[in-house]
């Protein structure tokens, strides 16, 4: 890390997407409440993080980053944040079956509260009010109190933060995740879809080797793997006053870390080499992610890689792929090849959703599963065309029954999306969604492996 690094050299440079508070004195005042709080996460998860993130870089393990769009204060609570873990369980459960390498769980939650916006004014019957910028900045209800940015959010979005990973870390450790329990994980209203009666048929096939392994003497008590695992929060550091506010120096290492996250990315919109984002986030020894729209050029992402990964290390950087349905065959190959060129070795993971927004004639925001499925088989394509390993996905979902993206098994139309519409921002697949493209997921890196596998036994 360079050397005039501080936790604050962000305040310096141009920073975009950052909220303007009224009362100045009252922001100092919490910010420095906040930076006498213990620290949400430890430097070593982060860097257990890391080196597994190195496994996947490498080919051996494979991503799997999901949760809210935008957390919220009104739909926290133990049930909220089971089922999405839940549903990522099972996620993980049908990938490492099918594509047979470890999967690596990192969730939206747990302090992705804000969010960028295309506009900073938002006008709704000839009022024109500041735009939501999520809990953790406004308020939703389109009123002009609620929408002036409020320091105090930032207080509450630590202590729900803080409630959030307790929980999951109980769940991740305390049994909920324990393999014996395959089938329970199955969310009651997705019961009686295809993708359950599949994942069934899987959850019967794990619970036969889990017996062959009882009788060759494995068990949970010998390989807690079989009752536990490893789950890592993520968020996109947009408000860099409450990043900087719980970033700790780690007495370990002596080096820093932001402590609000095990991994954290910066956007589409604030990835500027020379702007606030970029110049927090390289000073931090976490795990990294940068996204990667259809604007970003292979020379944009060489010096982001100067200036997040100048060593160069394997698990420290991640390429978050945001191009939309239909683009990813121009755009991405560039990228890799200048990466590869330079011999940079960073995870590169698909993100899906954010490039594939659109309106839909009742007004609802909405995306076209078809256009998820899609985007994700174009960048398995271009992968296996370019000989690199897409190592990751990036997906905004939930447990709960919503219809915000339109498509699936369940054929969820333009009609139906007013039916359980919930997001605080934008559309989330839910869990029968989201299972469902796991299994489509899982086959995609089985034929990847076995394509693998054909070219070590036939080089020629």
């Amino acid at each position: 890390m360079a050397s005039t690094w501080t936790p604050d050299s962000w305040r310096a440079k141009p920073a975009q997407q950052m909220p303007e508070y009224p009362d100045v004195s009252h922001l100092a005042a919490v910010e420095a409440e906040l930076s006498r709080f213990p620290p949400l996460v430890f430097a070593g998860e982060a860097r257990s993080l890391t080196a597994s993130l190195a496994e996947v870089a490498e080919g051996k393990a494979f991503l799997l980053q999901g949760g809210d769009c935008a957390e919220s204060f009104a739909e926290f609570s133990a049930n909220t944040i089971r089922d999405t873990f839940r549903v990522m369980l099972q996620m993980a459960v049908v990938l490492t079956f099918g594509a047979a390498l470890p999967v690596v769980k990192v969730g939206r939650m747990a302090g992705q509260f804000a969010k960028p916006r295309s506009a900073p004014m938002e006008m709704v019957d000839g009022v024109e009010l500041p735009s939501y910028r999520g809990d953790m900045v406004n308020a939703m209800d389109f009123d002009a109190e609620g929408r002036v940015p409020d320091p105090d959010r930032l207080l509450r979005v630590y202590h729900q933060s803080a409630a959030t990973l307790n929980l999951l870390r109980a769940f991740a450790q305390g049994g909920f995740a324990d393999l014996d329990q395959v089938h329970q994980w199955t969310l009651g209203f997705v019961q009686g879809s295809p993708q359950a009666e599949r994942y069934g048929a899987f959850a019967d096939r794990i619970a036969e080797s889990l017996d062959f392994m009882r009788a060759c003497g494995f068990t949970p008590d010998s390989v807690p793997q079989m009752r536990e695992t490893d789950f890592y929060t993520s968020h996109e550091a947009l408000l860099l006053n409450y990043e900087q506010a719980l970033t700790r120096v780690d007495s370990i290492s002596g080096r820093w870390y932001g402590c609000s996250s095990h991994f954290l990315w910066v956007g589409d919109r604030t990835r500027d080499p020379d702007g606030a984002h970029v110049e927090f986030l390289r000073g931090i020894a976490n795990p990294v992610g940068v996204k990667a729209g259809p604007s970003m050029h292979p020379d944009d992402l060489l010096r982001l890689c100067d200036a997040l990964n100048p060593a160069n290390d394997p698990g420290r950087l991640t390429v978050i792929v945001r191009m939309g349905a239909g683009r990813v065959a121009e755009g991405l190959p560039p990228l890799i090849r200048a990466l590869q060129r330079e011999g940079r070795r960073v995870v590169w993971s698909c993100d899906p959703m954010h490039a594939n927004t659109v309106k839909a004639s009742s007004g609802f925001k909405t995306r076209d599963f078809q256009k998820i499925l899609q985007e994700v088989t174009e960048f398995f394509a271009v992968h296996r065309a370019e000989g690199s390993h897409p190592g990751g996905v990036h997906f905004e979902m939930t447990g709960a029954d919503v219809t915000e993206c339109i498509g699936g098994a369940q054929a969820i139309t333009e009609a139906r999306l007013g039916d359980r519409y919930h997001t605080h921002c934008d559309p989330r697949l839910n869990a029968s969604q989201a299972l469902e493209l796991a299994f489509l997921i899982a086959e995609a890196l089985k034929a990847e492996r076995a394509s693998a596998r054909a070219q070590r036994l036939n080089p020629t």
